[in-house]
C-alpha cells in the first residue's frame, strides 16, 4: 500500500488528536482506521497533487485529488487566509476530498491568527432529506470561529439530530439511540443502533435545507457534484468542502474586537440561568486542558489501532 508523506500522516493525526481532546471521539482517533480502510479501497489518495484549478484575488479553487480531509481542509484554509490577508476576505473551494473530519480544526487555526472563519462540508447521501425515508443528503457539518480573549469562540457542529461518528460508536457498544434520531435501512423509525443507519435531520426542514444548499455551494460550485451523482447510482466516496476567512483587524482593531467578545460573554454569563453558561467551544476548550498531560482511548478503539499498526500491509 502507497504510505502517506511524514508531514501529511503527522497533520491528519494531529487533527483526530485535537477532536479526541476537545470530546469529539467521533471525529477522533477512532477513524484511523476508517481512512486507512478508504486508502485499501483506493478511495482515499495517500499521494495527492493538490493545485489550484481556478484563482481570483479574493478565491481560490482547490483540486485535492481525493487527499486526506485534513490535508485539504488545511490547504483550504490557509488558501483562505492567504486572500483575505490581501482582499480582507477570502473564499477557498476545497475540490474532491475525503472525510473532512472536524470542522473546528481548521477554523480555530485561523481564528488564532486573528480570523473570523467559516467552514462546511457537502458529502454523499448519508443523512434523511426532510419527508423522505431514505440517505439523500449528507450530514452538513459546519463550524464558525472568531479570536477570543484566549482561546476562540467556536461553533461546531451537523445538521443532523445524531452525527454518523456517534451513530458508528453506539453501533460498536450496542448502546440505544434516542427515539427520533434515526432510521433503520427500510426507512422504518429505531432506537436500536444495530439497524439505526440513516440520521434524521436537525429542525427537520431546515437541517436538511442546510444539507442541499452546502452542495450546492461547496459541491456545485466546483464543478464536482455528489449528490444526484450518488441518487443516480453513480459516484463514489467523496467530500468538498468550502472556508471563508475574514480578516478581523481590516474590519476593526483585533485588540478592540477581542474585548467585545469578552464583554458579549460577560453579559451572556449574568442572565439568570439553571446552571453555567459556556460559549461556543468553551466545553472542548476545558476537555483539552484536562487531557493535555493525559489522553484516555476507548479501550476497542485502542484494540483497532493496536492491530494495525501491527499490521504490516498497513
Amino acid at each position: 500500500m502507497t504510505q502517506v508523506s511524514e508531514a501529511h500522516a503527522t497533520l491528519v493525526a494531529d487533527a483526530l488528536v485535537w477532536a479526541e481532546m476537545r470530546g469529539m471521539d467521533t471525529h477522533g482517533v477512532m477513524r484511523a482506521p476508517r481512512y486507512v480502510d478508504l486508502i485499501r479501497r483506493g478511495e482515499l489518495n495517500p499521494v495527492p497533487r493538490i493545485h489550484r484549478a481556478m484563482e481570483t484575488p479574493a478565491a481560490v479553487v482547490l483540486d485535492c485529488e481525493r487527499a486526506a480531509g485534513a490535508v485539504a481542509m488545511m490547504e483550504g484554509t490557509r488558501a483562505a487566509c492567504e486572500k483575505a490577508k490581501h482582499s480582507g476576505v477570502g473564499l477557498a473551494l476545497v475540490k474532491a476530498t475525503t472525510h473532512t473530519g472536524a470542522l473546528g480544526y481548521y477554523t480555530q487555526s485561523a481564528a488564532r491568527e486573528g480570523y473570523a472563519a467559516i467552514a462546511l462540508a457537502a458529502s454523499v447521501p448519508l443523512m434523511a432529506y426532510h419527508g423522505t425515508r431514505g440517505a439523500a443528503v449528507g450530514t452538513a457539518p459546519l463550524s464558525i470561529a472568531v479570536p477570543g480573549a484566549d482561546e476562540p469562540l467556536a461553533l461546531d457542529m451537523a445538521s443532523s439530530l445524531i452525527s454518523m461518528g456517534a451513530l458508528m460508536r453506539s453501533r460498536a457498544s450496542g448502546a440505544p439511540i434516542p427515539p427520533g434520531a434515526a432510521l433503520a435501512a427500510d426507512g422504518s423509525p429505531t432506537t436500536d443502533s444495530r439497524r439505526a443507519s440513516i440520521p434524521l435531520p436537525l429542525g427537520g426542514p431546515k437541517g436538511s435545507g442546510l444539507a442541499f444548499m452546502f452542495e450546492c455551494l461547496a459541491s456545485l460550485l466546483t464543478g464536482n457534484p455528489i449528490l444526484a451523482e450518488a441518487l443516480e447510482g453513480r459516484g463514489r466516496h467523496r467530500q468538498n468542502g468550502l472556508v471563508i476567512a475574514m480578516d478581523v483587524a481590516r474590519f476593526v482593531p483585533l485588540a478592540e474586537f477581542r474585548r467585545e467578545i469578552t464583554r458579549l460573554a460577560a453579559a451572556l454569563r449574568k442572565l439568570p440561568a439553571d446552571g453555567e453558561i459556556l460559549m461556543p467551544g468553551e466545553r472542548g476548550a476545558r476537555n483539552a486542558a484536562r487531557q493535555r498531560a493525559a489522553l484516555e482511548i476507548d479501550a476497542g478503539v485502542y484494540a483497532e489501532l493496536t492491530a494495525l499498526n501491527s499490521d504490516p500491509g498497513s
